[in-house]
């Protein structure tokens, strides 16, 4: 597969407004990922054959694939007719929130505040974190509303507030999006989002008019492997195995991703939604080590089921360890009932599996929705 190393037009553009010593710093730094990354580049990208005329593998006729070696999702109509029988059946579930679980949001304002700008990291809940690096604030995955369906209230209701509402955030420089599902990209939180004139959006391929239809004038699309600089910032999308969807007829037909954020002083990884498979361990050869790793922990219950689209949180932790990360977090588990596991079993399996690999315990986050750490 052609690994897509090469900055895009808007990006190159945007570079020769960089004063003169930081654009020098970014120049040495994406010549070192180029050659780091070309073994990976020679390999075919973990370890697939181009696809069909000479598209890169995981582009097909109709859309897009996960990576060669992946798991594939098991279970028969039985089981998956069962298993959303069940989730209909519970309607809003009666989930017991421990005491502390989110902060109130005067506390959040105060943790945010408390950092005078230092690159520092919030989680909103679910996979909607607040990165601030270099004075810049970048929002991932923003669902922050209370229903993750195309239909409120029909399908998934926060058992949990999210930490903060569209209105209550500082002001975003820039916007990650993982996929399209509805958990993740959340067209009632978009929507209200002030600022957004101002904010730099990144999406996968395919997925840019959910953005420009509501207002934001500067949104790009990548693919895996790409890069592009967004205020200064260098942000690599990378595989990620898992799926898109949003109607009964659209299945895979938008790229799903991970991102790799980097600015003077930090590397950050964030998964977005996605399984365990070869791919990491591969990409690994190609990527410097990370100061942080923001990895999905929860709705991996019943394994044959979701074994192709979601990591457990032990999956989590060798992923974490694959791409050598100095402190890992875990997201996705504590906001929202998706799956049958117990709410508040992922993050107990994600200590025991980190202590397990050699982390330390202040390097292993498991964060309350509204906490604020410096990074």
């Amino acid at each position: 597969m052609l690994l897509q190393m090469s900055l895009d037009p808007d990006t190159r553009r945007k570079t020769g407004s960089i004063a003169g010593p930081a654009r020098s710093r970014l120049t040495r730094r994406a010549l070192t990922r180029g050659l780091a990354a070309l073994p990976l580049a020679l390999t075919g990208c973990a370890s697939g054959d181009p696809g069909e005329g000479g598209r890169p593998w995981h582009h097909t006729a109709d859309g897009f694939r996960n990576p060669p070696g992946s798991p594939e999702r098991g279970g028969d109509f039985g089981d998956w007719t069962s298993f959303f029988l069940r989730r209909l059946g519970k309607g809003s579930p009666e989930v017991a929130v421990p005491d502390g679980h989110v902060l109130p949001v005067a506390d959040v304002h105060a943790g945010l505040d408390g950092q005078n700008g230092a690159d520092s990291l919030t989680w909103l809940g679910h996979a909607s974190f607040l990165i601030r690096l270099d004075g810049r604030t970048v929002l991932t995955d923003p669902f922050l509303s209370d229903h993750a369906s195309p239909v409120a209230p029909l399908g998934p209701t926060r058992f949990a507030p999210p930490a903060l509402r569209p209105g209550e955030l500082p002001p975003i420089d820039v916007i990650l999006l993982s996929h399209n599902h509805y958990d993740h990209l959340d067209l009632a939180t978009i929507e209200a989002l002030p600022g957004k004139a101002r904010i730099e959006v990144l999406v996968p391929l395919r997925l840019r008019g959910y953005f420009s239809e509501r207002g934001y004038p500067s949104v790009r699309e990548l693919d895996w492997h790409q890069q592009t600089v967004v205020r200064d910032l260098r942000v690599t999308a990378l595989p990620a195995i898992h799926f898109s969807k949003r109607t009964l007829f659209d299945r895979n037909q938008t790229l799903w991703t991970g991102y790799a954020i980097e600015s003077r002083r930090q590397r950050i990884y964030f998964a977005g939604d996605t399984a365990y498979g070869p791919v990491f361990g591969e990409l690994a050869a190609g990527l410097d080590r990370f100061d942080l790793a923001l990895l999905p922990i929860g709705a991996y219950e019943p394994r044959v089921l979701m074994r192709g689209s979601h990591t457990t949180p032990e999956e989590a932790v060798q992923i974490g360890r694959e791409l050598r990360a100095d402190r890992i977090v875990g997201m996705h588990w504590g906001s929202i009932v998706l799956t049958d596991e117990p709410p508040f079993e992922p993050p107990e399996r994600f200590r025991s599996a980190a202590a397990a690999a050699g982390w330390r315990d202040e390097a292993t986050w498991v964060m309350r929705i509204g906490e604020t750490r410096s990074i």
